[in-house]
């Protein structure tokens, strides 16, 4: 298969991520809920000092108002389109492209020639651990490869939570890039790369070894043919398991990736595993499966789109 199979990859790739970013986007917006260090995305005003009737008590510096409630991923895509237009379900979908075309393309490319190396020479059969360890590969390459495109996507899609006055206001990915080294340092273009490679490890190994899986089960057992519902029902499934297994990890890379780091001010968090005790300690536990509703919604659909296309892709490109 050798380069073909990237090009394959890419282009599936980038026609899933174009086409669920609105459902990434809701997904990077409900991580981001919750933070002790940011204000409160939906209250844009300062609150004024005033003193609670017969209570001697003066608010301001001292009262510290509750959390923002929790809200869904319904509301916070209307709550989107309502107060920064229906544009904006679509910002950062350049860096969204880049990063598909890098890291997808690398993966799945890597993946196939993986699988090819480890294939029984006389049944082509390739056993479900040299799948799962062919995607831990692949993943973690992808990953290292694209993380800039990662930062810079995260970044844009999480601008419009914040009050006018603090947003970044990228105007696309190559200023997002472009900007970021020069006010950052070069490294800040893989800032929470371990978090991203521990991420694509865990979702290419999910995500492509269970879809091949379930699909030669599928097929080897009779229960369905090869074709499109065979291949709708294998990626659907492969979507759920790798959403479920890269959740905790992508809120932790979300949160890290979108900090603010004002110069010579201390970072809100000082690594991934300082963001995971923050985390657990101001908002629980649960706060690590956050945006795991958008995820789902997003990953399934993603998976099926990516796969599918995939497969059809394959056809049209199986004499070249």
């Amino acid at each position: 298969m050798g380069v073909k199979g990237f090009v394959e990859g890419g282009i599936a790739a980038v026609v899933a991520g174009s086409t669920t970013h609105p459902l990434d986007l809701i997904k990077v917006r409900m991580q981001l809920q919750g933070e002790a260090h940011l204000p409160n995305p939906s209250l844009h005003t300062p609150r004024s000092t005033f003193t609670y009737p017969n209570s001697g008590f003066s608010a301001g510096t001292h009262h510290h108002s509750p959390p923002p409630p929790r809200v869904g991923p319904i509301s916070i895509g209307l709550h989107i389109i309502r107060s920064e237009g229906i544009s904006a379900l679509f910002s950062g979908v350049s860096a969204t492209v880049l990063r598909q075309a890098l890291y997808s393309t690398t993966r799945m490319g890597l993946y196939d020639l993986l699988k090819q190396k480890w294939s029984d020479p006389n049944t082509q059969n390739v056993p479900l651990h040299s799948k799962i360890t062919a995607g831990l590969i692949a993943g973690a390459v992808g990953a290292a490869v694209s993380n800039p495109a990662d930062v810079a996507m995260v970044r844009m899609q999480a601008d419009g939570r914040l009050p006018v006055s603090q947003r970044r206001n990228y105007k696309s990915v190559a200023d997002a890039l472009t900007r970021m080294a020069k006010s950052e340092g070069v490294a800040s273009l893989w800032r929470g790369s371990s978090l991203t490679v521990n991420r694509a490890m865990i979702v290419t190994a999910s995500q492509l070894a269970t879809y091949d899986q379930i699909k030669e089960t599928l097929i080897n057992e009779g229960v369905m043919s090869d074709g499109l519902g065979t291949h709708v029902t294998a990626s659907f499934a492969a979507g759920f398991v790798a959403a479920v297994g890269s959740n905790p990890v992508d809120v932790i890379k979300t949160r890290v990736m979108n900090m603010k780091v004002d110069a010579g001010a201390a970072a809100p968090y000082s690594g991934p595993l300082d963001c995971v005790a923050k985390t657990v300690r101001t908002e629980g536990l649960g706060a690590l499966y956050k945006g795991f509703i958008p995820t789902v919604s997003r990953q399934g659909p993603f998976t099926v789109v990516l796969l599918v296309t995939l497969e059809q892709v394959r056809k049209i490109l199986k004499d070249f």
